[in-house]
């Protein structure tokens, strides 16, 4: 796999934030002849050419700005968006609540815009396996171009496959053969079932869900299936600090509520936890009127046009034609045009 942070030099087709006046940050892919044009001015990219990381340039205003690679946190935040992502705080505490080790075998449903497959691949490494799940082919397309970028050139050990989980993870994985599942999806509960079968004694099943009706139902369900531990549910919120000399007080504002994770362990066949036996098995507390608040428009189904996801499509193919020529060091290459500002995403 190639490099997931070149260093060195600036070359043609690296993706380079660039930090202005005000602390304002564009992200742009280095073309022969772009140039990143601000109300302060102009900045050529080829004064950012053979520069090292962590330099700073002047526009043809005169302002500096300050010129990284993006990190893994950066890239996910500014990379173009078919689908909603999971927050690099999010993705940090799946991979260590799911204990994603290196050469682990994983599967991850649905796989969005990728950001979450970023963080899985980096940890399962170049020994692992990444089987990502997406009904919908064009987040699929999003997704791969945005892991491609990123990483220079697709990782060998990154499997994706489009279509339903239920059906086609029994396709893909032989039984018991999975250490790790990763269900981004509005209603996980559907594909418990399956994942059991896949996974294999001990191994882990994460469920990471936005409202705390689709946290109550999940967690219902693994109770019931009889083949997993107790769930356990956690959510995290990041708070930063003001810090300079003296005043040191909390930001005012904080990353709160993006999401709940719910983990739980898969248990040998025919295993009952000594808790469990101890207890009686209580009837779940919902009806069928619950259930009803459980589909996915009722959690907030967000639906993205057709036109704006082909131009996400467009935009992530575009960063992986630069990250592409980057990669083979092949500076004669020529990109497709416009590299500006890195839109926010849908």
């Amino acid at each position: 796999m190639t490099p997931q942070r070149p260093s060195g030099p600036f070359r043609l087709g690296d993706r380079v934030q660039l930090t202005g006046p005000k602390g304002r940050m564009h992200t742009v892919t280095l073309r022969e002849d772009g140039e990143l044009h601000t109300h302060h001015g102009v900045l050529r990219h080829a004064a950012l050419i053979g520069q090292p990381d962590g330099s700073v340039v002047a526009n043809s205003g005169g302002h500096a700005y300050l010129a990284l690679r993006p990190l893994l946190r950066d890239f996910v935040m500014s990379m173009p968006r078919g689908a909603a992502i999971v927050y690099p705080k999010d993705a940090a505490q799946i991979v260590a609540q799911a204990d994603v080790f290196p050469g682990a075998v994983v599967v991850e449903a649905g796989v969005g815009s990728g950001a979450l497959s970023l963080s899985l691949l980096r940890a399962v490494g170049e020994s692992g396996r990444l089987v990502s799940f997406e009904r919908r082919g064009e987040f699929a397309e999003v997704a791969e171009a945005n892991v491609e970028t990123f990483f220079g050139s697709r990782p060998a050990q990154w499997e994706v496959v489009i279509g339903d989980l239920v059906e086609e993870l029994p396709r893909a994985v032989a039984p018991a053969s999975v250490d790790r599942v990763v269900l981004d999806m509005l209603a996980p509960w559907e594909c418990i079932d399956v994942v059991a079968d896949a996974l294999t004694p001990g191994g882990v099943v994460l469920c990471y869900i936005a409202t705390a009706t689709q946290l109550s139902r999940v967690a219902e369900y693994l109770r019931n299936t009889g083949s997993f531990t107790e769930p356990e549910a956690s959510e995290t919120m990041v708070r930063g600090w003001h810090v300079e000399g003296l005043a040191v007080r909390p930001d005012h504002r904080m990353v709160a509520h993006t999401g709940f994770l719910v983990t739980a362990r898969r248990l040998a066949p025919g295993a009952v936890p000594p808790d469990v036996k101890r207890r009686a098995t209580k009837v779940p507390t919902y009806g069928d009127e619950d259930v009803e608040a459980w589909t996915p428009g009722a959690v907030g189904d967000r639906h993205i046009t057709d036109k704006n996801l082909r131009k996400r499509v467009r935009e992530a193919q575009k960063a992986a034609d630069g990250a592409r020529i980057a990669a083979s060091g092949r500076g004669e290459d020529t990109l497709s045009p416009a590299s500006g500002e890195a839109e926010p995403g849908a």
